[in-house]
């Protein structure tokens, strides 16, 4: 349940998006039925307060922003979104954002430290925060959060939310461990053997001799008329806008100059070290790890009375700008400055009291202007290009606007408009079975089915750096039933198969009615067909999951009963029904299975990680206190749900 809460760890920008688009604010907690949220308002009259965490407030304001932003996000990939498709996440969508002001509130009765210079390094590691310089401004960062409908108190609070998981949710669902008895157990569970007998009634046999009149297909076509409904048919109008064909001026000496100052992070070469690293809160515990690895010691073994394991320790390989944004700027110098073998501290940083040990350097040397200057043309011709596209983009939907034509506009700007053939949202044709929809404008069927009637033409983005498409409705073929003529080998065929399944499955109750009376499975099939035979069934567990479909269907049956019962059963794709009956239970034994007894518990291990943070969460909400002002959340999902109207 919680398996991308860890995995997002690396990922500002894309917890940022989640928040926006109303999924789990940090990685997904999923997290609404913790009871202990779910306590009385406490606030009187006061709506405008929604809920509150330790103190920390989720007012109105905060939620219709987050609205918002998430509508901006959504439409980034869907322009027809609405506030419509926010409703059914409302209630997840609040309380993921009451999770966000626990976690935060928690880590600051327990005095953990989250600093500016902590969140300001998130900030700069987001994604489209800098300019096409490369370099992070003022400007350039406020332009970031117009276009994400985002602001900067917001993005702060998100990233301070994200910082508080990881000093709290994240270390206590990391490795979890399962005990050995309890993995034995289901793994025996899986060594289980079950053996019984099995009648099998196939359908096929009994289609001999059926053929319907045409009065049976008739009355069949008429019960079953939504099962022959085409889908509904469009005519779309594509004109693509190809970025190569859009000119753009030459990157001149000034700007490519300009491109690799901006860049030097990237060209200018990196130097690295290779670091063994201790954090802790006392600076006597910290002088002391500094001595016995100045004395001779490993840093593991120095650093084991603070609790610290070896993993813990083993920091890696990591540039000074990394490095900086983890520790601070005075300890990275320290660092940095330090030969191989040295060992630096104790640093006072905002994490704590910090011991490091140089165990090697390294990096990549410097690249020339000369030797990237092709690289950079490309890249700034790329983002002029891009730009290129945005202007165009712009300006035709500023034409249409204006009331011009799909056709007209089509035509002022120098594009080809083609039309399709009557195709299905799949980009199917009917009339044509060869014709296939254009693979690098399969981007433009949702939208193209999208439209409505009277919409004007939409401008969209093919993705991918493909370009752009304008496309428009050029006729809407209303959904409606396939002439019985021209489907009636497809409705014959399907009468056949509906009475030969109904056919067999009253065989089949007869059999498995004479089984749960006592009989034999050999006795309770004399007389039912040839086309129905028994045989004896033995299984593990264990094998289910290795079957061919086909024979899944009465083996999984076979550990659904109880000894000495029976049941019958519909085979995959209506092609069988199954009578099974249990003899006998074999009680499986782990014991001399050690590598499945392993292979349990490292399965277990993943969800025991996740429910150990969801109980810790919880948790933490009993401790800080969540108040949730239930009358004023009602009414902020009914106001969202009239808005969407």
């Amino acid at each position: 349940m919680l398996n991308a809460l860890r995995k997002s760890a690396n990922s500002t920008a894309g917890k940022i998006v989640f928040v926006a688009i109303g999924l789990a604010i940090l990685a997904g907690f999923a997290l609404g039925d913790i009871q202990s949220l779910r306590s009385g308002s406490g606030f009187g009259d006061n709506s405008g307060t929604l809920a509150s965490a330790g103190g920390n407030d989720l007012t109105e304001r905060d939620l219709t922003e987050a609205e918002k932003t998430a509508l901006t996000q959504m439409r980034q990939q869907n322009p027809a979104a609405s506030y419509a498709d926010l409703v059914p996440q409302f209630d997840s969508f609040v309380n993921d954002l009451i999770n966000e002001r626990v976690m935060t509130a928690f880590a600051a009765d327990q005095k953990l430290i989250i600093s500016k210079a902590m969140i300001d390094a998130e900030i700069a590691n987001i994604p489209g925060v800098r300019g096409l310089d490369g370099r992070l401004s003022e400007a350039s960062y406020n332009r970031w959060l117009q276009q994400q409908q985002l602001t900067d108190a917001g993005v702060r609070r998100i990233i301070m939310g994200d910082i508080a998981r990881k000093l709290t949710i994240a270390p206590a669902g990391a490795v979890p461990q399962v005990p050995v008895g309890v993995a034995s157990q289901y793994a025996s569970l899986l060594l289980e053997q079950r053996d019984g007998q099995v009648a099998m009634v196939a359908v096929e046999p009994f289609k001999a001799g059926l053929n319907p009149s045409a009065g049976d297909l008739q009355a069949y076509y008429a019960q079953n008329r939504a099962r022959y409904t085409v889908p509904e048919q469009r005519v779309l109008r594509i004109a693509p806008i190809n970025p190569a064909s859009l000119p753009v001026p030459a990157p001149t000496d000034a700007e490519i100059a300009a491109y690799y100052d901006a860049n030097k992070a990237t060209y200018g070469g990196t130097e690295t070290r290779n670091l063994s690293q201790a954090v802790v809160a006392d600076p006597k515990v910290a002088a002391a790890i500094a001595a016995k690895v100045r004395g001779g010691a490993s840093f593991a073994d120095a650093a084991k009375p603070a609790g610290l394991a070896a993993a813990d320790v083993a920091l890696g390989s990591k540039n000074r700008t990394d490095y900086e944004a983890l520790v601070g700027k005075p300890a990275s110098d320290q660092v940095f400055a330090a030969a191989k073998g040295s060992v630096v501290g104790p640093v006072k940083t905002a994490l704590g009291w910090l011991v490091a040990k140089v165990e090697g350097s390294g990096g990549t040397p410097a690249r020339p202007l000369a030797a990237v200057r092709g690289e950079i043309v490309t890249k700034i011709t790329d983002a002029k290009r891009q730009q290129a596209m945005a202007d165009i983009a712009g300006k035709i939907e500023d034409k249409l606007a204006d009331g011009a034509s799909l056709a007209d506009t089509a035509k002022a700007f120098g594009l080809t408009l083609t039309d399709t053939p009557p195709i299905t949202a799949s980009g199917a044709s009917r009339a044509d079975p060869a014709y296939k929809f254009p693979a690098d404008l399969q981007p433009v069927l949702k939208d193209g089915f999208d439209l409505a009637a009277n919409d004007e033409p939409i401008v969209k983005d093919l993705g991918g750096g493909k370009g752009l498409a304008l496309v428009g409705v050029g006729q809407i073929i209303a959904p409606a039933p396939a002439p019985l003529a021209s489907i009636l080998p497809q409705v014959k065929a399907d009468w056949i198969q509906k009475k030969a399944s109904d056919l067999a499955r009253a065989t089949a109750a007869q059999v498995a009615a004479k089984v749960a009376g006592g009989a034999s499975v050999a006795d309770a099939i004399k007389g039912a067909g040839s086309g129905v035979i028994a045989r004896p069934i033995s299984a593990r567990r264990i094998q289910i999951a290795q079957m061919p479909p086909a024979l899944q269907a009465p083996v999984k049956m076979l550990f659904s009963l109880g000894q000495g019962k029976s049941r019958m059963t519909a085979g995959p794709q209506g092609q069988a029904f199954f009578i099974v009956k249990l003899d006998k239970i074999t009680p499986g034994n782990a014991t001399l299975q050690p590598a499945l007894v392993a292979q349990t518990r490292n399965e277990f291990q993943r969800p025991t990680g996740d429910e150990v943070s969801r109980q810790f969460l919880a948790a933490m909400a009993k401790q800080v206190g969540v108040k949730r002002n239930e009358s004023a959340i009602a009414a902020a999902k009914a106001r969202l749900s009239q808005s969407a109207e």
